[in-house]
């Protein structure tokens, strides 16, 4: 089957997204499938960066090719990536079955233009985040209120299928009231580390001193991490040697996040390290911490928990989209309402000081939970939606 997969970004472009769209065209393609990714040029929008020159605009890859396009936008809180040429690279490729993904990006209206001219069946992986999760203010959220309004329906409505990851994000979906087609509730995967670094690997390349509470994932307006300051500056003085490591793209925080780790005088224990790459030391990273927090405002899964808890180290995350879907309270890890400092904090002071809990919770999550997520699961799922979707 020749199937394309379409996202705004890819790897060597950081995130949950790009991880999952990698992980599917890989594993399609060892199961004898033909798959076209096409992509941007972009490593990140926010703030915007395109991709190093030195990364191939075309690369043959053993499931197929990677397409990276060139895109536009509009400017400031307008912002909206248009791909240049995306309907005549699909109408080259051919392909049996579009997959793109992301609701409410432009990738999904080409999908549709192109799926009526040519009869080619598209399936749409929502990766839906509601209105008040996305970045931008006021303008973007009015922006994106009238796409949901006025331009959604008919392009959802002509998907073949909507992918949800969660029960949660379904209701979300759901929630706007448009017409949908037949939808599934299709979980991603984890892939562990071919190997985790030695023991100690993270903190002697980041000089990384203390114990410490670890971070992942891109330091963005929804991430919840002027909470996680906060919450850090009351756990800080009870554990002088507490370090606070945050791992991740800049997403248009990191400044306040300096500057209100600063101002609560903790400036010195705040680590801010960009992305790791190497899956081998970030494995190392999870393993060595004391827990691993993921405070946001929403999150349709929260991938970078299975990592942790992969690693047999538990976890505090906010209950909020598809998180408690996942990760049983008590069990796993802890769960605190969004925007809480105090109760992060506590939470936080609580695993800190019980090491017989944090050795319960992780070694349960490693256990019960990390392996009813795996790739391989996903993508027998979505061979069975392409075929039925391609079938007369």
């Amino acid at each position: 089957m020749k199937v394309a997969q379409v996202s705004t970004r890819f790897p060597p472009g950081p995130g949950g997204v790009e991880r999952h769209v990698a992980e599917v065209a890989d594993r399609l393609g060892r199961r004898g499938d033909r798959v076209d990714v096409f992509t941007s040029d972009l490593y990140r929008e926010f703030p915007w960066q395109r991709l190093d020159p030195r990364v191939p605009r075309e690369e043959t890859r053993p499931f197929g090719a990677v397409h990276r396009l060139p895109v536009v936008t509009l400017p400031g809180p307008f912002h909206y990536p248009f791909f240049r040429g995306l309907g005549a690279a699909l109408a080259r490729a051919a392909p049996d079955v579009v997959h793109v993904h992301t609701y409410g990006t432009h990738q999904v209206a080409v999908a549709r233009r192109y799926g009526r001219r040519t009869r080619t069946p598209f399936v749409l992986t929502a990766h839906f985040h509601p209105i008040w999760s996305i970045e931008g203010g006021w303008t973007r959220h009015r922006l994106r209120a009238f796409y949901d309004r006025r331009l959604a329906g008919p392009i959802v409505r002509s998907a073949a299928r909507v992918i949800v990851q969660t029960h949660e994000e379904e209701r979300l979906l759901r929630s706007l009231h448009l017409e949908l087609p037949p939808l599934e509730i299709v979980p991603p995967g984890y892939a562990p580390a071919p190997a985790v670094a030695p023991a100690g690997t993270f903190r002697s390349q980041y000089g990384v001193a203390g114990p410490y509470v670890l971070f992942v994932g891109r330091l963005a307006s929804n991430k919840g991490l002027l909470t996680l300051v906060e919450a850090f500056a009351r756990l800080a003085p009870n554990h002088p040697d507490a370090v606070l490591v945050l791992v991740g793209e800049d997403g248009g925080m990191r400044a306040a996040v300096t500057a209100a780790a600063e101002a609560r005088g903790v400036g010195d224990r705040v680590r801010l390290l960009g992305h790791v790459a190497d899956d081998a030391v970030l494995a190392d990273g999870y393993r060595d911490a004391r827990f691993s927090v993921l405070p946001s405002e929403y999150e349709a899964f929260g991938l970078v928990l299975l990592e942790s808890l992969a690693q047999g180290t538990p976890v505090i995350a906010s209950r909020v989209g598809g998180i408690p879907e996942f990760v049983p309270d008590e069990q796993a890890g802890l769960l605190v309402p969004p925007g809480d400092a105090a109760a992060l904090a506590a939470a936080m002071e609580r695993l800190w000081n019980d090491e017989s809990l944090a050795r319960r919770l992780g070694a349960f999550g490693r256990k019960e939970v990390v392996p009813r997520y795996t790739w391989d699961r996903l993508v027998d799922r979505l061979e069975t939606v392409y075929r039925e979707v391609r079938a007369p």
